[in-house]
């Protein structure tokens, strides 16, 4: 998890970017089961750009998660997005936790864009 300095200069970017009208969504490990690269309560910023900081714990999965994460800036709806890490394409590319994670993505958007997804 990041430390409490780590967290407080992600969520000052967060605001910053923000309120310059960008996308911006926070992604929060809520749930594990088995062995997972990182542990509940991690988390990671992931900016409109594309750009991220954190992890939530690399590979495949976390490929994953960044994609759900764009579609939940686009759409501005939160989502609870299930990794399975037990998968065969998991172990194929060399992910071999072999656990389960819950993510919960929850855009940050300007109060424009926020406005207009309502």
């Amino acid at each position: 998890m990041a430390s409490s300095g780590d967290m407080g200069r992600m969520l000052e970017e967060a605001a910053e970017r923000v309120a310059h009208g960008e996308r911006v969504a926070m992604v929060t490990i809520v749930r594990t089961r088995g062995s997972t690269p990182r542990k509940v309560g991690t988390k990671m910023l992931v900016f409109e750009d594309g750009l991220f900081a954190g992890t939530v714990g690399g590979g495949c999965g976390e490929a994953d998660v960044l994609q759900e994460t764009l579609r939940v800036m686009e759409t501005g709806d939160p989502s609870l997005f299930h990794v399975d890490l037990t998968a065969d394409e998991a172990e194929e590319s060399g992910d071999v936790c072999g656990g389960i994670m819950d993510v919960f993505i929850e855009p940050l958007m300007p109060e424009a864009k926020a406005a207009s997804h309502s």
